[in-house]
């Protein structure tokens, strides 16, 4: 279908260059005819024009001139057809020429070169056998007008030799005229079909831009935005044509970077934080040189992707390191809470005996289960993210999460301000990371609710979110900076993995977990989901 359209307009173009040319070709007609009236009206005919019948002369001039008005109100309509008109006109022209060469004494009038622009005319305008056919009508009326001249006006002025050589000159034009138009026009082919191939590959690099991973965006020498792939505008948070986001960007994020960077007082690559949002861009900078402007080519990449390679490329790690844990510590720990058991089953043992068993069945329980937590870890499967509308997702985990802990309806709010929310991410990981971070917001709130569950958009991003609020007394500056990191707790009971297991389960489907705000009347941890387009996701 691209090809016909492609055909189509390529033929309607040449077929308006072609009127074009006739138009102007019939503007020389028009000027020549003028000039020639314009000598009779004011009596001045230089010499040969008109000596042998003045009168004649005008007559035809007038014609002339008439007949090219003519014409061009039918080149205007396109009616009749391109080539019939050509040939209409050129017949004119030569027999039009060949009077006024009678009325102004012949060859020797100079008309005969007239005549030739008209041949030549005709020849490039119209390829093919028909510029002979005008070579040779145009031979026949000089020739005719030679002997029209020796047998009915009886002078001494006729030339015939002249005439052969005019009219071997009419053939020579004809023929030569034929060949470079057909070259010119196969030169408009070639450049034609080549630009045809150039929108072609032009369509494919924006295409291959526009479905890119990688935010791309192109700014001129004064950060006007030149190019925009639509990436860039998901990682921004744009829609539609609005770019207020991506100017607020480019201002308040990117100018100054750039500036540095141009004048070697920055770096190539910079890693930006989106404000009131969880999500991290690295940007990199490419400067294009073009004539005396440059343009600098902008790539973004989300944070979270890379994450994501290095999450796999420590799980691998991890796997291995925990293959030789589990057999070298699980089972001497098995040996030792084995002989704690049967200690503690001893009817000789005082009471501080059977604290001390005690404590070592809870430790050895408490260093299995962070086994067990790095186990999950380096074991997990890869993920095999979902598209689902997550309010009813929430809807039944808070169904279910009540009757776990047998909680009463007003214990957890879900406060939902679009409905229609969709996300990508594995829903069982999803299940455990919401579950997690629900046991520590009950574990640490007060009163009623002791939960809350925000689902909403960001306004900022465009990228669907939970917030999972508690309403303790906040978390201190000291514990903030260590509150992902592996085995960090501040319960004597924990294994200092549930956050840091829930981000690496974030950062596996390209999700994002963070502390969003803290202070002395709650904690808000938020998730946020990678970047969906409803239009073509929901298909």
């Amino acid at each position: 279908m691209a090809n016909i359209n492609n055909n189509h307009q390529t033929h309607d173009h040449q077929k308006s260059i072609n009127w074009q040319a006739l138009a102007y070709f019939n503007y020389y007609r028009i000027l020549l005819a003028g000039l020639f009236l314009l000598l009779v009206y004011i009596g001045q005919l230089p010499q040969p024009l008109g000596i042998l019948d003045e009168n004649l002369f005008s007559i035809v001039s007038h014609t002339y001139f008439f007949l090219g008005i003519f014409f061009s109100y039918f080149i205007g309509k396109q009616y009749p057809r391109y080539n019939l008109q050509i040939a209409g006109q050129v017949l004119v022209d030569i027999i039009v020429l060949s009077l006024l060469m009678y009325s102004s004494n012949g060859l020797s009038s100079g008309f005969g070169m007239l005549i030739i622009i008209a041949v030549a005319g005709g020849s490039i305008l119209r390829e093919g056998k028909i510029a002979i056919l005008f070579a040779a009508i145009a031979t026949i009326a000089v020739l005719s007008h030679e002997l029209y001249i020796q047998f009915f006006r009886y002078t001494d002025t006729f030339n015939y030799t002249h005439a052969g050589i005019l009219g071997a000159t009419f053939f020579i034009t004809a023929i030569i005229g034929n060949v470079l138009a057909a070259r010119v026009r196969q030169t408009e082919e070639l450049a034609k079909q080549q630009a045809i191939e150039i929108n072609e590959l032009a369509k494919l690099n924006e295409h291959i831009v526009q479905r890119m991973q990688s935010g791309i965006i192109v700014l001129d020498s004064s950060m006007n935005i030149l190019l925009i792939n639509q990436s860039a505008k998901n990682l921004l948070g744009e829609q539609g044509q609005n770019t207020s986001k991506i100017s607020h960007f480019l201002n308040h994020h990117i100018a100054t970077h750039i500036n540095d960077w141009l004048n070697n007082n920055g770096k190539q690559n910079v890693i930006i934080k989106m404000q009131d949002d969880e999500i991290e861009l690295q940007a990199s900078f490419i400067k294009l040189k073009l004539h005396t402007n440059y343009q600098v080519l902008i790539f973004l990449e989300d944070i979270a992707r890379f994450r994501q390679h290095a999450q796999q490329l420590k799980l691998a790690s991890l796997g291995r390191l925990t293959a030789s844990i589990a057999h070298e510590v699980r089972n001497p720990l098995g040996a030792i809470n084995h002989a704690g058991q049967l200690l503690q089953e001893s009817e000789t043992l005082s009471s501080e005996d059977k604290r001390l068993t005690e404590i070592i069945n809870d430790h050895s329980l408490r260093v299995n289960n962070i086994i067990e937590n790095v186990l999950s870890v380096s074991r997990r499967e890869q993920t095999t993210p979902e598209k689902f509308e997550v309010v009813p997702w929430l809807k039944n985990f808070i169904i279910e999460f009540k009757a776990r802990f047998n909680l009463s309806e007003q214990s957890i709010l879900l406060n939902v301000n679009t409905s229609d929310i969709l996300v990508k991410m594995d829903p069982s990981q999803l299940y455990q990371v919401i579950w997690n971070l629900c046991e520590n917001a009950m574990r640490y709130s007060e009163g009623v609710p002791l939960i809350k569950l925000v689902c909403d958009i960001s306004s900022e991003t465009n990228r669907p979110y939970i917030d999972i609020i508690d309403y303790g007394s906040g978390i201190s500056d000291a514990i903030k900076e260590q509150l992902f990191e592996p085995f960090f707790t501040t319960e004597v009971k924990g294994s200092g993995l549930g956050l840091y297991l829930a981000r690496e389960l974030c950062e596996a489907n390209q999700a994002s977990l963070s502390l969003h705000s803290t202070s002395m009347e709650g904690t808000t941890f938020r998730l946020s989901f990678m970047h969906l387009d409803k239009q073509t996701d929901l298909i």
